[in-house]
């Protein structure tokens, strides 16, 4: 059976225990959610708005923000249960600090046939024979979203396939958003963008796809869903029946992006959610690659490790102490809520 077909009750009773007749510890909980508003939040608002969360018991405010990193001082505060991010070195060098976060769930991934990161070049310069080959990157303008990011550790990887070194690029830093004009005008020679930009920029003939990001480091770990540590302690119930309904959506999302494209079993209507949410046309999101979501929501931890390992390495992890993926990383409300629905089939 469709995980997306368990029923209402089986879902809540799962994840919340009974507080008298017809009602759970869940109902009626407020729950604050960071999102950027893009598509890696699709599993949110597919969980919102096909009434999953509500489903729970749950009453979830999804809150906009300009970034992951802007999120982090309010779940370190409780002013956000949950959140979103691509682990980076800022963020590691605040759990360093001691703040109360915990990572508990997939969000995006780059898998195969799931390159939604992929590694583009100026299109003049690939037709011109200047760059036609990662190796040819030696000394070119690489754009990257940020110092620091999860995406430095993926472009590492596709250079030190073809014996170069991170430092063997120059980096210019800027918005995803920004890569495509970048690209245009040719003040970058080559970006690691996802998506939408990506396939913007390929289909407007700004670039060309140099290289798939998951052929040298596949099953990286880019997005990650963040609970802060109340939640997580002090609102445990209200913590599973979030991840219930979460990892319902994950299954949706699976399903309908299988094989790396916006054509699988609900893919309409997963497409559509996603389109009204960000504002944009379905056209536009079917034109991209999707992420690769796991079905359970279940963490790449070695990903999560290596990027970290990556981030020390470069100078740019400033904790005093190693940071303690065992207590970092808390897979049992994902776990819980995978083996409800599979019990559930």
């Amino acid at each position: 059976m469709h995980r997306g077909l368990v029923t209402a009750t089986a879902v809540t009773l799962a994840g919340c225990s009974a507080a008298g007749a017809g009602a759970t510890t869940c109902e009626g909980a407020e729950v604050e959610v960071g999102i950027v508003s893009s598509l890696s939040d699709a599993l949110l608002y597919i969980a919102q708005d096909k009434g999953y969360f509500a489903d729970e018991g749950l009453d979830v405010n999804l809150r906009s923000f300009k970034s992951a990193g802007e999120m982090v001082p309010y779940l370190a505060a409780g002013h956000l249960s949950v959140g979103a991010g691509a682990p980076s070195a800022g963020f590691y060098n605040g759990i360093a600090r001691g703040i109360g976060i915990e990572i508990v769930a997939d969000k995006g991934q780059l898998v195969t046939d799931y390159d939604y990161m992929p590694l583009l070049v100026s299109k003049p310069l690939y037709d011109s024979g200047a760059i036609r080959s990662v190796a040819d990157l030696k000394g070119r303008s690489v754009a990257e979203p940020a110092p620091g990011t999860a995406t430095a550790s993926t472009a590492s990887a596709l250079l030190e396939d073809v014996g170069l070194t991170y430092d063997d690029i120059k980096h210019t830093y800027l918005g995803f958003s920004d890569h495509v004009s970048a690209l245009q005008n040719g003040s970058v020679d080559a970006a690691l963008t996802t998506e939408p930009a990506a396939s913007k920029a390929v289909n407007s003939g700004a670039a060309v796809k140099l290289a798939d990001s998951t052929e040298v480091y596949n099953n990286q770990q880019l997005a990650v869903l963040l609970y802060s540590g109340d939640f997580s302690t002090k609102q445990q119930a209200s913590a599973q029946c979030f991840m219930n309904a979460y990892v319902r959506a994950a299954d949706d999302y699976a399903e309908a992006t299988a094989g790396g494209s916006w054509a699988g079993e609900g893919s309409e209507e997963v497409v559509e959610i996603i389109a009204n949410n960000i504002m944009t046309s379905t056209d536009s999101i079917k034109q991209t690659v999707p992420s690769f979501v796991d079905p359970d929501a279940a963490l790449t931890i070695e990903s999560l490790e290596r990027d970290y390992e990556f981030f020390v390495r470069q100078g740019l992890y400033q904790g005093t102490t190693d940071v303690d993926f065992g207590s970092l990383v808390n897979t049992s409300f994902a776990e819980k809520a995978a083996k409800s629905f599979s019990e559930g089939k």
